[in-house]
């Protein structure tokens, strides 16, 4: 029986939101700069490998210990103590070697990445009205986000600076605390039985026998691939710009998203899931063209701007509307297994593959070429700008939405 959802318990949900994702903003826009400046610009991808790595295996651990032993809010404590002892250790990790600044970092995503889903379970749980109230819990994150890169980069100068690494630290031994304050919930799978099939979400491979699912999956993995890019280094290709404060002005992009987010349900009445997906991937197309542009005119501080803002496009048409059509394809008993297919699809293969092939692309197009300045990177970005438009154009080609007709049959 779900609790009460008075305005104390959505003020707790919210304040959880915004630490939950104001530890991620924290470190993870800055630490490639803070890689390049402390000898190790040659494994900044690794930093944003251990992510999806950590994304992959996130299921198994909720699956099987999370969802059914424990009370949800226990198990957010102990992996944000752990995530936090992480992050205190990072900055002694890179004196040591750049490896075990990775192992270290890899630590606090295996503690960080099922938190994700537990802030959710805690949400939905404690929620009497999700789809009204999930959304303002929700953009406190982002809110969180956008004030962590504000306090590293703006307030603190720390982009390349470990104090990074201690807010972040600071941040999970809070939310550790906070996490005992927050209403009890108990495991929601408790008593079922476990299986590695419904964990591996091997139930949803039956959404493959429709053909525009298999090419939405497909296409979602492929256009991954390109657009680990922009994670790993858009703030450094920013500071080799020239751009103060880095990471403060990537906030802009999730400024964008919440403007956007507010403004979906509009656009998604005009344009329907198919040019939803369309229109988002364009706009990565365009925005690396335009980091391209930006670099062969010696870095042109409007597109890159320009570039950051489009991330509200981005991220909303393209992984929001995502999540929306897989539901509206799955049937209600298998919709969490296909939700999860979804994430380790994008989020853990293709972000995967893409942080390894952008750190392939750096290190032999930008890396050691400081002669070419700003220009290096036009290659750089040129390369997965050409990848997404050929992802977009054969997902235009061959996707059919025809999840509509299917729940008018249903």
């Amino acid at each position: 029986m779900h609790r009460s959802s008075g305005p104390l318990v959505v003020a707790s949900l919210c304040a959880m939101m915004f630490i939950q994702f104001f530890i991620w903003g924290a470190w993870y826009v800055t630490a490639g700069n803070y890689m390049a400046a402390h000898g190790m610009s040659g494994i900044i991808h690794w930093a944003y490998t251990v992510g999806p790595l950590a994304a992959i295996v996130s299921p198994f651990f909720l699956g099987m210990v999370a969802d059914r032993f424990f009370a949800s809010e226990r198990v957010l404590a102990a992996m944000h103590l752990i995530g936090g002892i992480a992050m205190l250790l990072a900055p002694l990790a890179a004196r040591v070697s750049g490896t075990l600044f990775i192992l270290v970092l890899a630590l606090h995503m295996l503690a960080y990445m099922p938190t994700l889903g537990l802030t959710n379970t805690l949400a939905f749980h404690n929620l009497t009205n999700q789809e009204k109230q999930f959304p303002l819990v929700r953009v406190f994150g982002t809110l969180g986000w956008i004030v962590a890169n504000w306090v590293v980069s703006k307030g603190l100068n720390a982009d390349k600076d470990p104090v990074q690494f201690y807010v972040t630290g600071a941040a999970c031994f809070a939310l550790t605390v906070f996490s005992f304050f927050l209403p009890h919930t108990p495991p929601p799978a408790r008593g079922q039985p476990v299986s590695a099939r419904a964990i591996l979400g091997l139930d949803a491979l039956r959404l493959f026998r429709s053909p525009s699912f298999a090419v939405f999956i497909i296409s979602s993995f492929l256009i991954c691939i390109p657009l680990a890019a922009y994670y790993a280094y858009a703030p450094v290709f920013a500071a080799n710009a020239g751009f103060a404060n880095p990471a403060a002005k990537m906030s802009f992009g999730q400024m964008a998203e919440v403007f956007f987010m507010l403004v979906m349900p509009w656009f998604f009445a005009i344009l329907g899931v198919k040019w939803m997906l369309v229109v988002g991937m364009l706009a990565w197309v365009v925005r690396y063209g335009l980091f391209s542009g930006a670099a062969a005119g010696g870095g042109v501080p409007w597109m890159i701007i320009g570039g950051i803002l489009l991330h509200g496009i981005c991220y909303d048409f393209f992984f929001v509307t995502g999540f929306i059509y897989t539901d509206k394809k799955a049937a209600r008993e298998i919709r969490a297994q296909a939700q999860g297919l979804l994430v380790l699809v994008t989020q853990g293969l293709g972000m995967f593959i893409g942080a390894q092939v952008s750190g392939m692309l750096y290190n032999s197009l930008v890396l050691g070429r400081d002669a070419q300045g700003i220009g290096a990177f036009q290659s750089f970005w040129l390369i997965p700008c050409i990848a997404a438009a050929v992802v977009m154009v054969l997902f235009a080609m061959l996707f059919r939405d025809d999840s509509r007709e299917e729940l008018a049959t249903h």
